[in-house]
């Protein structure tokens, strides 16, 4: 059996929300629509997407913002189009950011710019990791929180050090907000507080906010008309965008303010999973609520382990283990939202208790 089959099998999920079907969805996305006589735009003129971007803009305290169908093209606009605007196609990228480890190279096949990376792949990026770079640089890329770490966030005096440090260098701070809502609650910050300083930012539509994709690329208004055209050139100007945006709006105030009680389970999370000392969490102490979980075992146990609680006791633990550094070692990534909201602690330790016991023979 598939592992998508075995999963929809499951009663009770742990990471992000338990799935939903895309009756669900459109049906909730029609009835919504009907509610607030949502009309659709064409390429992207129309009262819905143009209120929304404006919203966002105005939440993370940017002059303007643009609906784009990915992140991976708001990301590779935005550093393309800074780094003509500084006449230096040079951009600092942590080790373990997403245009290194998920989209193919597109930077350097497609020629968009030219990457140098910065500080140590197992911790946050700092101020004193850019002043060790000798190379002048046109722009840099921070991730809040960076996902590949366990959802790590710099401590908030290292983030404004950051900051200061970009603008006096003339460099441009573009922030990878995929999970900039959740880095807000992190740090019990307003998200413009957490915005501030950066010279542009793309957030994500269905990370964390339940929506379709999509995503908001947001800077000064000339920034983002320039890269609009980009987005053109680049085939993502879509005629409908008003699916991704009805699915994305219509619950975003919702799930915003449900951030710090996500951070409170992850916290709470975090005291549970002391009751296993042979399991490792990373970072030790919640940044946001996500996190890694290390097992003393390799990743296959840990996947036949994860089936065979699907199939036994109809829990669905996580989606997939991943090696780790160390031999006899894995890891697998918990994102703190509904589907742990829901379950009471003892349910918890209970399918935890389960899931030990099947990894015990490995």
């Amino acid at each position: 059996m598939s592992n998508a089959n075995l999963r929809k099998q499951c009663h009770t999920f742990f990471s992000s929300s338990a799935p939903r079907t895309a009756a669900q969805d459109f049906s909730a996305m029609a009835a919504w629509c009907e509610a607030h006589d949502i009309q659709h735009d064409s390429y992207g003129e129309g009262q819905l997407i143009q209120d929304f971007e404006n919203k966002v803009a105005a939440l993370l305290g940017f002059e303007a913002a643009c609906f784009v169908i990915t992140g991976t093209m708001a990301q590779t606009i935005a550093l393309r189009v800074a780094c003509q605007d500084k006449n230096n196609r040079l951009v600092a990228l942590h080790p373990t950011a997403h245009i290194l480890r998920h989209e193919s190279s597109n930077y350097q096949l497609l020629d968009h710019f030219k990457v140098l990376q910065v500080g140590s792949p197992f911790r946050p990026w700092t101020a004193d990791d850019l002043k060790a770079v000798p190379d002048r640089l046109g722009a840099a890329l921070y991730e809040l929180p960076m996902r590949e770490i366990g959802g790590q966030l710099p401590a908030w005096e290292q983030l404004q050090a950051l900051k200061e440090y970009c603008r006096e260098k003339n460099i441009h701070l573009h922030m990878d907000g995929a999970r900039l809502w959740e880095a807000a609650a992190g740090y019990g910050q307003p998200l413009a507080s957490v915005a501030a300083g950066f010279d542009s930012a793309y957030v994500s539509l269905y990370k964390g906010l339940g929506g379709l994709g999509g995503a908001m690329l947001l800077g000064k208004r000339d920034f983002i008309g320039r890269a609009a055209e980009w987005m053109k050139r680049m085939g993502g100007n879509l005629y409908q965008r008003s699916p991704y945006v009805v699915a994305a709006a219509m619950q975003f105030d919702e799930k915003l303010a449900r951030m710090p009680a996500y951070l409170q389970r992850t916290r709470e999370l975090y005291q549970l999973l002391a009751r296993y000392p042979h399991w490792q969490v990373n970072p030790r102490q919640p940044h946001c609520n996500m996190l890694h979980l290390y097992f003393p075992v390799e990743r296959e146990a840990a996947n036949a382990a994860r089936d065979q609680l699907a199939r036994e006791h109809g829990v669905w633990l996580f989606g997939r283990a991943s090696d780790a550094a160390l031999p006899q070692q894995s890891y697998i990534e918990w994102y703190v939202g509904e589907a742990l909201l829901a379950l009471s602690d003892q349910q918890v330790i209970a399918a935890l208790d389960q899931f030990q016991a099947l990894l015990a023979p490995a």
